[in-house]
């Protein structure tokens, strides 16, 4: 496919080859015919990549005090190298388009190949000229309605979100406030409703806009003192019934203005990017309701309904995001609304990049923006070539499947500079970053699925670190495939993978298995391992993680994407454990905190005491309501008449007959790889495989320990027999 790339460090904007993105289940694959440029958004993200360092610091202090608080959870090397990940990583713009559907997963019904529909949704509706959406932020197009004009419905559906929160009723009076593309569907819907419509701008080219396409009633500028005065004069005195402020400023200004136009007990929505320092008195003395509208309707940012294709029952939620572009289209259909008399640009898609270089263009006017595609889909081949070369630097090739923010700063630049590697193939979920790291990382090839990755002939190790419930399924078929593995952690999700990955393993000449357990890795670790020796005995060991909040919503708390963060981050600790006193977990205790809030997770506040089976013993405390000033992590480790504890990985005070203090640093990304890469050269695991998937197991019983109450036994030859 060819997608449209933004690179946040510089804002430059270029047309890029990729390989198709994969069609998960819930989900249809869409040839694009048209996409819809948002100026606001869109040109937001262009201007703030031009910025230099300071200025984006300075325009985004919230991601700023995000990087102070990664230093101290990851130090300052790893925050360094996935700050340079994001700023140098392409990423796909663009999030409402309509097109012709290709092909759609086995489990989706209502749409079928050859249907034109209109899709919402950024990370989905790119500017690509192939998109994978999921089924509930597509809809079909009505008879009647221009493929062009349907590719402005996510846009239209932002505006009557808006305009539903407002409750406009037959013969009121509504002023919207910016007459750029969501503000003249705005008003074009509010007229629709049957309300007088005054439109206000600071742009004289938006005001002709407005009034030339029949959006408003009256047109007005922003900044004129005249404004108040006469709108209450076309209110007969009695001000705005309701207000949308449709802007995008930093400046409470147009929130204020909202105040002093609206009439007692009023209604003011935002549906723009505005300040929101209200003035208490307009407010007040008028009661005016005060409402924030959230983007293109209920749905939005919830994974469930957005990727999981969970929809809301109509009868309780009747308008969700997908009914909302519904509605939007059949406005259109009934000449109600008419987006293309928005449109001031339209484009090529091969010549998009000068759609952006209007952003910032001093003297620049534009509204809606188009960009159109060619009717036929050139046939995409399934691999791109990358400009590396598998034949050169190694005789070790070493393809990615799945390379985001972590794999791209932990593991790809340790694989990368390793002696004797090549990076083979890279494949991602999306095409766009296997294109984009395969060709800043020097792979040969990029491809457009797991199965052509592993057939690849000079691939001979492959790193998975994709989502976590692709982890398990990928690593056996990677195994299958004759593959080296180094998976990150977890190694799957649930008893069924586990058995069938061990299975595998007991094949003869089975490939090499490596979890991404790195804490043993590290300086810091081998300092302890090496200070307690062998003649410790039983341990006693505290392991206190001061986890941070992640909430609900987020892939890595759904139990089966992410597996939750027990599963898929409590592994680390067990392992490390286990790697101090040199035993396998026999039983695990889970007890978790009770309680409510909005920041309360039950299952990721516990406490976890562990037994191993040399009689040594292990409490994970695992919290994530603690301040962010604490570091992350500290282990405590205990025996022989010796101490020591881990401080974060960047310390280690070590206890014998005296004290002492080691200066380390890193959690062990480095030396797992180069670990790995030794055991595949000499057939001998870093780990052994008995511990990674008991280590596994553990995880798996500590939730069924939270769920009973109750210790549970770490069985392995329960779940996979002999391994």
């Amino acid at each position: 496919m060819r997608i449209l790339a933004l690179t946040l460090k510089d804002g430059s904007v270029s047309v890029v080859d990729a390989p198709s993105p994969t069609l998960p289940h819930g989900h249809i694959r869409v040839h694009t015919l048209h996409s819809a440029v948002s100026p606001g958004t869109e040109g937001n993200k262009i201007r703030t990549g031009r910025k230099n360092l300071i200025e984006k610091a300075r325009s985004r202090p919230d991601q700023v005090r995000q990087v102070i608080d990664m230093v101290g959870q990851v130090g300052l090397k790893g925050t360094v190298q996935k700050v340079r990940a994001k700023l140098d990583g392409a990423q796909p713009l663009g999030y409402s388009l309509s097109g012709r559907v290709l092909e759609v997963a086995p489990d989706v019904t209502g749409l079928r190949p050859g249907d034109l529909v209109a899709c919402a949704g950024g990370g989905y509706a790119n500017h690509a000229d192939e998109v994978v959406i999921p089924v509930n932020l597509a809809v079909r197009i009505p008879d009647g309605v221009p493929t062009d004009a349907a590719a402005m419905a996510t846009l239209g559906a932002i505006a009557l979100q808006g305009v539903r929160l407002a409750g406009p009723t037959l013969g009121e009076t509504a002023v919207v406030i910016g007459l750029g593309v969501v503000g003249l569907f705005a008003a074009q819907l509010l007229r629709a409703a049957g309300c007088r419509v005054v439109g206000t701008d600071i742009s004289a080219s938006a005001l002709e806009l407005a009034r030339t396409s029949g959006s408003v009633d009256l047109a007005l500028d922003t900044g004129a003192a005249s404004v108040e005065d006469t709108v209450k004069e076309f209110t007969r005195g009695y001000g705005a019934d309701l207000v949308l402020i449709c802007a995008a400023t930093g400046s409470s200004e147009p929130a204020a203005q909202a105040a002093r136009i609206c009439r007692k007990r009023g209604r003011v929505v935002v549906v723009g990017a505005v300040g929101m320092d209200l003035p208490r008195e307009d407010f007040y003395l008028k009661e005016i309701a005060f409402s924030v509208s959230c983007s293109y309707g209920p749905g939005r940012y919830d994974p469930a309904y957005e990727e999981g294709g969970v929809d809301y029952p109509v009868g309780y939620v009747r308008w969700t995001e997908g009914r909302n572009l519904e509605a939007v289209l059949d406005m259109m259909a009934a000449g109600k609304c008419d987006p293309l008399s928005m449109v001031s640009h339209r484009f090529p898609f091969e010549n998009a990049p000068e759609a952006y270089a209007l952003f910032g263009t001093e003297g620049a006017t534009y509204a809606g923006i188009l960009l159109d595609y060619s009717e036929t889909l050139t046939d995409r081949p399934g691999k791109i070539d990358c400009g590396g070369s598998a034949a050169g630097n190694g005789d070790l090739g070493v393809s990615f499947l799945g390379c985001g923010s972590y794999a791209q700063s932990f593991l790809l630049p340790p694989f990368r500079s390793a002696g004797g590697v090549n990076l083979a193939a890279i494949h991602t979920r999306t095409g766009l970053s296997a294109a984009d790291v395969g060709r800043r990382a020097g792979f040969a090839r990029a491809v457009d699925s797991a199965e052509t990755l592993l057939e690849d002939p000079d691939t001979q190790a492959v790193v998975i670190a994709t989502r976590h419930d692709q982890h398990g399924p990928l690593t056996l078929a990677a195994l299958q495939a004759g593959r080296h593995v180094f998976v990150e952690k977890p190694l799957c999700l649930n008893r069924d993978e586990l058995a069938a990955i061990a299975g595998q393993l007991r094949a003869e000449s089975s490939p090499i298995l490596q979890v991404g357990f790195n804490r043993r890795f590290s300086p810091a670790a081998r300092a302890v391992k090496q200070h307690l020796g062998d003649a410790a005995g039983p341990l006693t060991m505290v392991y206190r993680v001061n986890a941070g909040f992640i909430p609900r919503e987020h892939w890595s708390q759904d139990p089966v994407i992410g597996g939750g963060r027990i599963v898929g981050e409590v592994c680390h600790f067990i392992d490390l454990m286990q790697y101090c006193c040199g035993a396998d977990p026999i039983e695990i205790h889970a007890v978790r905190v009770d309680g409510d809030g909005p920041d309360l997770i039950p299952e990721d506040n516990v406490l976890l005491t562990l037994r191993f089976a040399d009689g040594s013993i292990g409490t994970v405390a695992y919290c994530a309501r603690g301040g962010k000033a604490l570091p992350k992590e500290e282990l405590q480790v205990m025996g022989g008449g010796r101490s020591a504890i881990i401080d974060n990985f960047g310390s280690v005070r070590l206890y014998g007959s005296k004290r002492s203090v080691k200066r380390t640093s890193g959690k062990g990304q480095d030396q797992e790889v180069a670990a790995f890469l030794a055991a595949v050269r000499s057939g001998e695991p870093a780990i052994s495989i008995r511990s990674q998937l008991a280590t596994t197991l553990a995880t798996l019983e500590a939730l069924e320990s939270l769920r009973t109450g109750l210790p549970r036994p770490v069985d392995l030859t329960s779940v996979v027999g002999d391994a």
